[in-house]
């Protein structure tokens, strides 16, 4: 039978099944659309004509949008695919964003551009950006930075060879990423005769690779000598569904744990290895273990420089890495032995082989007083009496009023490291911290995408986000796209008067404040935003709160339906240190005193990164 090139990739995405948890469900379960010139009429006409298979959400904005899918993926632990088409030009490339934070954070995203007219019979069309020399050359071309996947569709007979490549790039545990496909406006009406079994159901399973027997021999060995192993829990652990695994892998060697900002939520702030957050964003007892540890057991993560404090806390002479990772490039990385396959079941194979091991008694012992001194310095921050509440207390506030149900939500600014500090997991996979390209506005449409999700689940929490107001500024229109999705969720607000980290970075970086703060102006009174007006001219439903009354209007608004944006003023310059180096690029011939002593500290902190 004819399908347009449109209608085929419809009727084949909507044929893509997935088995997860006991249950088969769409791989892609809805796309996410803004139509304009380019998408509208082919792409478009097949989404309406199929409707009941593929149902559309209307975005505000192309990146806001994208970032929603991406979200929503992260939420469903990648067993599921957010879908995102756009028109050509500028409604393409605002997704280039999003493809960035998929590409980074190694999660699924799918892609669906117009593009020009693959005839060139009315070139140049609206919107059209030519290159002189390269006349194949579109703005699309810029996605193949930030996709794992890319392809311009010209013919549809192609669709038979780049969806099911498209489909298995999403699907892989190890190349997980962005899939972007161009679709030239007059390819996307023209028919062919598809036969019918390429829109056959086909059920999907996300593989687990084991482990190269040899790999993990070496592995079990270094184990074995080790004894003062450290566990660094990445995102991984929750992709591959690892946690009781990890657990028990952890309790019977006698190993703490401490975990990336996107493992958190990986084991339970209660779990007797679970030792807090390490890195740039963690906490200082944490750090102290991984300065310690003569081996480090990485699971599933990159190992990010916030992570590793720029390669600095390490500082055990003799310590070497085990890598467990899906992900060759990530598993090798910094001459680790690499224990390339899945988090679940390398820890199973790996705990067959370690009887009778475990870790000195001594350092054993550190996992209850490690995890007792993290819960008792958050105590501390919150204790102390504020003109205005510091992050931390509002962030240890919501932690507490929160169910486990809940789902929270941050991405930019001060904000991961108050909650990667501050926020005890209730229950496991409740935690998004987008910290892999820390995406500003995020917080609002990766958390409308996450409440997709767990309205999807029929879960009874909501999802939290918490946001500062220099990201809510950046990106907040699909706080409207939530409400006329009939989702529910909630935004707590913290208005600090700017981008606050940023003039932190400044400031104890030896520079000057400069334009990081809204007061920062020309203008003798600049202009104050009134965030709840704006938040109610959306749709939401919005307050001014302060930290006295903030606990009882958290609760009014997680029982309230739609979206509920909750407005609180905090103090700009009170933070949580973590206490581990970070490399930043600092001046070494400025004749400015505190650059010239920041440059010094620099040094000294470089002095102390290892391979």
């Amino acid at each position: 039978m004819k399908y347009t090139t449109a209608e085929a990739l419809i009727k084949y995405l909507s044929a893509q099944k997935i088995r997860s948890g006991g249950q088969v469900k769409p791989f892609f379960p809805f796309a996410f659309a803004i139509f304009g010139h380019g998408n509208a009429l082919g792409i478009g006409d097949a989404l309406e004509r199929y409707r009941k298979d593929m149902p559309t959400i209307k975005g505000q904005n192309e990146q806001g949008m994208a970032l929603a899918a991406v979200g929503f993926s992260k939420a469903q632990l990648r067993t599921q695919c957010g879908i995102v088409t756009t028109s050509i030009g500028p409604g393409a490339t605002n997704v280039v964003t999003a493809a960035g934070v998929a590409m980074a954070n190694r999660l699924p995203l799918l892609i669906l551009s117009g593009d020009t007219f693959q005839s060139r019979r009315p070139d140049p069309v609206l919107q059209q950006v030519e290159h002189f020399d390269s006349p194949t050359t579109t703005v699309n071309d810029s996605f193949k930075s930030v996709t794992r996947y890319w392809d311009r569709i010209t013919k549809p007979e192609q669709l038979l060879n780049t969806l099911p490549n498209a489909v298995q790039t999403l699907l892989d545990p190890s190349d997980c990423g962005p899939v972007f496909l161009a679709f030239p406006q007059d390819v996307q009406v023209e028919s062919y005769e598809f036969p019918e079994e390429f829109f056959k159901e086909v059920i999907h399973e996300i593989r687990r690779p084991r482990v190269d027997l040899n790999s993990l021999a070496t592995a079990v060995e270094e184990i074995k000598k080790s004894k003062k192993p450290l566990i660094i829990a990445g995102g991984g652990v929750r992709y591959s569904k690892a946690h009781k695994e990890l657990s028990d892998f952890a309790a019977n060697f006698e190993i703490p744990v401490v975990e990336t900002v996107a493992g958190k939520s990986s084991l339970l702030a209660t779990d007797a290895s679970w030792c807090g957050p390490v890195g740039v964003t963690g906490c200082d007892p944490a750090n102290e273990l991984a300065e310690e540890a003569d081996l480090i057991i990485s699971i599933g993560t990159r190992l990010q420089d916030f992570t590793t404090g720029s390669w600095t806390i390490f500082k055990n002479p003799f310590r070497k890495i085990i890598s467990i990772n899906t992900a060759r490039f990530d598993a090798t990385k910094r001459s680790a032995i690499a224990l390339i396959g899945d988090a679940k079941e390398t820890i199973v194979d790996l705990q067959t082989k370690l009887t009778g091991y475990k870790s000195d008694s001594s350092w054993s012992a550190k996992r209850s007083t490690t995890q007792q001194l993290v819960k008792s310095n958050i105590e501390k921050r919150i204790s102390k009496k504020l003109d205005l509440p510091s992050y931390a207390q509002v962030v240890a506030l919501i932690n507490k009023a929160a169910t486990p149900e809940d789902y929270v939500l941050t991405a930019a600014g001060g904000l991961p490291g108050e909650l990667n500090n501050n926020w005890l997991s209730k229950s496991l996979d409740s935690f998004d911290c987008e910290y892999g390209y820390s995406c500003m506005g995020y917080e609002v449409a990766g958390a409308w995408g996450a409440a997709i999700a767990l309205k999807q689940s029929g879960s009874k929490g909501k999802v939290i986000s918490m946001l500062g107001d220099g990201s809510y500024l950046m990106l907040n229109s699909e706080i409207l796209s939530a409400v006329n999705n009939g989702d529910s969720l909630v935004y707590i607000l913290c208005d600090n008067l700017g981008f606050a980290v940023i003039q932190r970075l400044q400031v104890s970086n030896g520079s000057k404040s400069y334009r990081t703060m809204f007061d920062d102006s020309d203008l003798n009174k600049p202009f104050k935003v009134d965030f709840v007006s704006h938040a109610k001219s959306l749709g939401a439903n919005a307050i001014k709160v302060t930290i006295d009354n903030l606990a009882t209007e958290f609760k009014a608004a997680k029982e309230s339906p739609g979206v509920s944006v909750l407005v609180i003023d905090t103090d700009p310059e009170i933070w949580t240190e973590g206490g581990a180096f970070w490399e930043v690029a600092i001046s070494g011939i400025s004749e400015v005193s505190e650059i010239k002593q920041a440059y010094k500290r620099l040094t000294e902190g470089k002095s102390n990164q290892r391979l």
